[in-house]
C-alpha cells in the first residue's frame, strides 16, 4: 500500500506537471464501486469539480486533497494498487480506470486501481478535517512534524507494541508497513518491546527517525515493490536504499548480523536482532 512518500511523491509530480491553473470540464466514471463496495459519488464530483479550477494539490498523511476554486474539493485515497495518471484525453482508458477528470488543457487525470480499495470523494474546503477519513488522523510528520512529546504521551500505558503503535495513523498520519521497519532499525528499537516502555529518549530517536526516513523516500520519490507509479507512470526509487525492509538473510548495515523477518498481525517486520535489543 503507498504511504506517506509514495503519495507526496504523487503530490509533487502533480504539480510539476502543471496540473494548477487548469479546468475541470467533465467527469467520468467506470460505474463500479470502489472501497468498501461503495459506489463512487460521481454526482457529488460533478458538482464539486465541473467547471472549477484546480488551485492546489495538498496532502494530509496517505490522502490527497485536490483543492479547487469552489467549497469542495476531490479527496484521494490511493488504496493498495491505485494510481493517479496524467495523460492527453486521447490515451486509451487503461484497464481498471473508475474515475476521469477531463481538463480544459486536453488532458485527463485518471485515477486507476485495479483491486478498488481506494476511494474518490468529495469534502468541503477548508474544513478537510471534518470528512469522516481524516477526522481521526494524528499529526502528519511532514507537514506538521511528530515532537518526541506527543510519542512519549500518547505511548503511555499502550499494551501494544512499538511497531503497530507507530503504524496507527490516530498516533501518526502516513506512517505505513515498509518505513516502521526501517524507523525502528534507524532509532535502535525493537519491533518487540511494548510501546508503553518507550521513554523519552526512545521517544525522541523514534521522532528524529521518522522525520529522516520519509523525508530520504520522499526524496528517492518512494519505494515501488509492485504497483507504485508517480503521475507519469514512473516506479518510486527508494527500494534499492531500503536498510532492514525486505532484506531477511542479508547483513544489518550497522553491525553485520544477519537481518532477520517475523509476520505480526499477518504483517511482515525486519530487524536486527543485535542492533535492536532494547
Amino acid at each position: 500500500m503507498p504511504e506517506l512518500p509514495e503519495v507526496e511523491s504523487v503530490r509533487r509530480d502533480l504539480v510539476r506537471r502543471r496540473l494548477r491553473g487548469a479546468t475541470v470540464v467533465r467527469v467520468r466514471g467506470s460505474g463500479k464501486p470502489l472501497r468498501m463496495n461503495k459506489p463512487v459519488p460521481m454526482a457529488a464530483l460533478g458538482r464539486a469539480a465541473r467547471g472549477r479550477r484546480i488551485v492546489d494539490v495538498k496532502r494530509l498523511g496517505k490522502y490527497l486533497m485536490i483543492e479547487l476554486d469552489g467549497p469542495a474539493s476531490v479527496l484521494v485515497h490511493l488504496g493498495m494498487t491505485g494510481n493517479l495518471l496524467v495523460v492527453p484525453r486521447r490515451t486509451p482508458w487503461a484497464p481498471h480506470t473508475h474515475v476521469v477528470f477531463e481538463l480544459d488543457d486536453g488532458r485527463d487525470l485518471r485515477f486507476v486501481d485495479p483491486r478498488r480499495f481506494g476511494m474518490v470523494d468529495t469534502v468541503a474546503r477548508g474544513r478537510e478535517r471534518e470528512h469522516v477519513a481524516l477526522a481521526g488522523l494524528g499529526p502528519d510528520p511532514i507537514a506538521e512534524g511528530i515532537p518526541a512529546s506527543h510519542l512519549w504521551d500518547r505511548a503511555r500505558g499502550k499494551a501494544c507494541k512499538v511497531k503497530p503503535f507507530i503504524l496507527d495513523q490516530r498516533v501518526v498520519a502516513g506512517v505505513g508497513n515498509i518505513y516502521a521497519s526501517e524507523v525502528l532499525w534507524l532509532a535502535r528499537i525493537s519491533p518487540r518491546r511494548k510501546a508503553g516502555r518507550l521513554g523519552a529518549d526512545d521517544a525522541r530517536a523514534v521522532s528524529v527517525a521518522i522525520d529522516h526516513v520519509l523525508r530520504f523516500a520522499i526524496d528517492n520519490g518512494g519505494t515501488t515493490l509492485r504497483d507504485f507509479v508517480d503521475a507519469g507512470g514512473e516506479p518510486g526509487e527508494n527500494g534499492e536504499y531500503l536498510l532492514v525492509y525486505g532484506r531477511d538473510g542479508h547483513p544489518c548495515p550497522r553491525c553485520r548480523t544477519k537481518i532477520r523477518r517475523q509476520v505480526d498481525q499477518g504483517r511482515a517486520t525486519y530487524f536486527c536482532p543485535t542492533c535492536q535489543k532494547r
